[in-house]
């Protein structure tokens, strides 16, 4: 295939608004012209693994255990991109878009990427931040009045539990890190007004109601922790979502597009598919015991299909939201990679990545790791226990997709499956030590 090698089957103007028709006046305005033209990037180069520093035929590993993962029914299909210096070296497709029909999975099926959605949304807030509209030290309840005045349920040694005020306003950057102490409504104390309010889970797409509509009630419930106190892993990007659409006036689907999507050429990255895309989204198993994959079906909550081709497309969720393509998330990270840039496209600038590619949470998070905007991060190879290397920076999805970008080894991977529960499930880990056992060294 040439010199490459791939294996596949088959000024701006925002203000804090001060009316309730002051944000869509802004939005009206920006959309009306004052934005200049969005700069697109170019396709990504591509380039032999030996030409980008791996050594011959040990990528191709990668090739061998996916394939093998399918064949045993521990996988339904997979898709996997590595990038090194920002061209595309290996490229793998195995496996069914659907099992029942048998149809292959290709390199551009397009895949549910759920929390992936957040790194996304936490750069359109930088985004923001960078346009002078924001700064990620404000109190939320700045832009969203519900979050003024935040509750935190504390449980009682009977098992119960109290209800007292926040010590201190959620900031944006509590958010951006996850220690604003919002979880998913799901356990704890307070689920049971998390459970009476419906609001429970990261699925948005069945929602026929606005993202903020949705974000509001939540502001109004008692939260796991006091903030800052811990990482609690939950609705906090959803809530940047709504606080990215009343600060720039623009529903979160629209920024996205006109700030991030269009500039760098992300074509089938979307909240809800565009019908005639729909044969090429990938079907949703849940893995019920080793070598055995059911079809999710419809109207079992998160574990279904979703609603992203036929649902209602009123909800745009910031925090599980998008459906994408490896080669579009590829390109986003590679944006990160390179400092906030991808060809002519600038994104943000190279002091914002950096903000977000740095630990903010101490030892809040895990061994080995921290927190950074967006991005969970090594600090220490040996405590963290895999390979990598310190700095590099990543996240995952629901439906086991993952990704990592790596600036000391200029490397990007980015692994999309549809699998749900999946656990038992050691693909992720054998990933990272089958690419970088792969590196050839200096």
């Amino acid at each position: 295939m040439g010199a490459w090698r791939i294996m596949s089957r088959g000024g701006r103007r925002y203000g804090r608004p001060r009316a309730p028709g002051a944000a869509a006046l802004l939005g009206t305005l920006i959309l009306g012209g004052l934005a200049p033209p969005a700069a697109h990037a170019q396709e990504l180069p591509r380039a032999t693994p030996a030409e980008a520093g791996f050594v011959s035929g040990r990528l191709e590993r990668i090739g061998t255990l996916l394939d093998d993962y399918v064949a045993d029914g521990r996988l339904p299909g997979a898709v996997v991109t590595v990038l090194r210096d920002g061209a595309v070296v290996y490229e793998h497709a195995t496996g069914f878009a659907d099992l029942e029909a048998r149809t292959p999975l290709e390199t551009d099926a397009i895949f549910r990427i759920a929390s992936q959605t957040k790194a996304i949304v936490s750069v359109a807030v930088m985004i923001l931040q960078e346009d002078g509209a924001l700064l990620i030290s404000d109190p939320v309840g700045r832009y969203l009045p519900a979050f003024a005045e935040t509750t935190v349920a504390e449980p009682l040694p009977d098992g119960g539990y109290d209800v007292v005020a926040a010590r201190r306003p959620i900031t944006v950057r509590d958010l951006l890190t996850h220690t604003a102490g919002i979880a998913y409504g799901m356990g704890g104390p307070g689920a049971d007004r998390w459970r009476e309010a419906e609001i429970t889970g990261w699925y948005f797409a069945h929602r026929d109601e606005p993202v903020r509509a949705t974000v509001d009630r939540m502001g109004s419930l008692p939260f796991q922790a006091q903030p800052g106190e811990r990482f609690v892993y939950g609705y906090n990007t959803d809530i940047l979502g709504a606080l990215v659409e009343a600060v720039s006036g623009q529903t979160l689907e629209a920024f996205l597009h006109s700030r991030i999507f269009e500039p760098l050429d992300m074509r089938d990255t979307h909240f809800y598919l565009p019908p005639e895309k729909r044969d090429r989204l990938a079907t949703v198993y849940n893995r019920r015991m080793p070598g055995e994959l059911v079809r999710a079906r419809d109207g079992e909550g998160m574990d279904a299909q979703g609603q992203y081709v036929d649902g209602p497309r009123t909800s745009f969720s910031g925090g599980a939201g998008l459906l994408s393509t490896a080669r579009d998330y590829a390109r986003f990270l590679q944006m990160m990679l390179d400092g906030g840039t991808l060809g002519d496209a600038r994104i943000l600038s190279p002091a914002s990545v950096a903000l977000m590619t740095s630990n903010h949470v101490g030892d809040l998070y895990a061994p080995g790791m921290g927190f950074g905007l967006g991005f969970s991060v090594r600090l220490d190879l040996g405590e963290a226990g895999e390979p990598g290397s310190l700095g590099d920076y990543g996240w995952g999805g629901a439906y086991h997709t993952t990704y990592w970008a790596d600036p000391l080894e200029r490397l990007v991977m980015v692994y999309f499956t549809q699998v749900i529960p999946a656990a038992g499930l050691d693909d992720h880990r054998k990933l990272r030590v089958l690419v970088y056992g792969a590196l050839r060294g200096s």
